[in-house]
This record gives structure tokens, sequence and C-alpha cells, in this order.
């Protein structure tokens, strides 16, 4: 993958961190965009890089991918580092924050803050939309590119106490296929990809789940983030990805094929 760069936002910790790290250690030059109150974690991840020899791959950026202007500047930043730019990761979310950290309790709707509420969708639903349209224009230019969105499970899109979290997921897997259609026949391709069940990430608060050995890891998004990120996944869009059928131990093709279906609702 040296010769591919690939954006990840929210990519300080959690998914982001693994993805960022598997895809710079498959050769791939990464820029890693988070938030300035991240800065900590980024030279957490920038320091396991350096360990396996590849930190000079990854270039940390600050970005609010909810402002217009940051996400432009950052994909012009990622350009001018390292000439190019062939996909973007969608991974930046938030569930319920107060100050930057996630709320333990759920809450239902109308008990939701309006100031978190369109924090949320800013981050989930606009952060999205915002990096895609900074990206696309060079993905179209040279007639190949990648965008994949982490979403979530079905359950958790529909579950109580889960707004607006649930259905901002749920507007960005409707976008991959839609953003798919819009580009087809460009060499651009959409897919989501998700873990498939409770990730040990902050979303889910450490007096929820004592034990974090029997969440999802990160590095479940290791595998198929770099076959999406490949020339092997070429024709492939508008599907979903569920990390945790993903067997390494198989062909990647035939990996790719147990882990997928379509993205969306079909009708």
């Amino acid at each position: 993958m040296k010769d591919t760069v690939v954006m990840i936002t929210g990519a300080a910790r959690g998914l982001g961190c693994a993805m960022t790290l598997a895809l710079a250690a498959a050769g791939a030059r990464v820029a890693a965009l988070d938030l300035p109150m991240s800065d900590d974690e980024m030279a957490k991840l920038l320091q396991r890089a350096g360990q396996g020899a590849f930190a000079d791959r990854i270039l940390p950026l600050h970005c609010d991918v909810g402002n217009a202007l940051e996400c432009a500047a950052a994909v012009a930043a990622t350009v001018r580092r390292f000439g190019a730019v062939h996909g973007l990761v969608n991974n930046a979310a938030r569930r319920l924050k107060n100050e930057g950290v996630e709320l333990e309790v759920k809450q239902k709707f109308y008990e939701v803050d309006e100031t978190v509420w369109r924090g949320v969708i800013d981050a989930n639903v606009t952060g999205p939309y915002l990096m895609a349209r900074a990206v696309v224009p060079h993905l179209m230019a040279q007639g190949w590119g990648r965008i994949v969105n982490i979403v979530t499970s079905y359950p958790t899109m529909l579950a109580a106490e889960c707004s607006p979290y649930g259905q901002t997921k749920a507007a960005l897997e409707a976008a991959t296929v839609i953003w798919s259609r819009d580009l087809e026949g460009s060499g651009v391709t959409v897919n989501a990809l998700l873990p498939g069940g409770p990730a040990n990430t902050r979303m889910i608060p450490l007096q929820q789940t004592a034990d974090r050995t029997t969440l999802i890891q990160p590095e479940v998004m290791a595998a198929p983030i770099r076959w999406l990120m490949s020339k092997a996944s070429d024709g492939i869009s508008a599907c979903r990805f569920i990390a945790k059928d993903w067997d390494p131990q198989l062909d990647p093709a035939e990996a790719s094929l147990r882990a997928r279906s379509l993205a969306g609702w079909r009708v």
C-alpha cells in the first residue's frame, strides 16, 4: 500500500487508532485527524508507530469535522505532505458528551440537551459529508478512490435511549448507498464498515463493562480496512462489512465475501 494515501477522522484512539496503525504498518501514508483535546492519545499512537518504524508515514492533523474550513484545510495539508489523497475513513463520532467526555447514562430523545443533540449531528452526519465533499474532487480527478463510513449495528440504530446517535448512524448508512450511486462510474467506491457489536472504545463506559476483554477489540478493523483501501476491492461499492465476521486466516477475497452484505435497507 506504499502508493496509497488515506485520511482517517477520529484517528487518535479506539477504532481510528487501530485503522491508522494497520494501514501505516502495511505501507500506506495516513493523515490522522482528531481534535486538539486528543493530543495525548495521538502522541501515544505516534509512539506505537515509532516502535514499528513507520511513524514517518503518519501525519497528525487537528480537524473538527463539523467545520467545513478545517475539513478543506486538512485535505490540503494531506495533499501538500503526501502529494495525493486516495481514501477517506469517516470514523469520527460522538454519542452523548459533556465537555468532551462521553456521558454514562442513556437518555430518552426528549431529555437530550439541544446543544448536545446538534453537536452529535454535526460530528456524525455533517462531518462525514464535509470531509467527503472536500476529498471527492481529488478522487474523481484521478479516477480512483475510496470512502469508508464507520457505522454501527442495526439494533443500535433502533435502540431506545440511543438518540441521536442511533439515527445519525442510520443516516450515514443511507449516505453510503446514496454517495455510491452519485459516484457510479467514477472509479470511487463508498462502503460501510462496523465492528459488529460492542467494541472496546470509550463509547462503552468503563462502568458498563468492567471486563473489556469481552468486547470486540479495535484491531478487528485492521484486515477489512486494508482490503477496502486497496485495489483488491475495485468495483465493490454500497456494501457493509462486519469486521468481526472477517476471518484473517482466509484469502482476503473469500473473507470479504463472508463479511459483506448490501448497505442500507433495500426495497
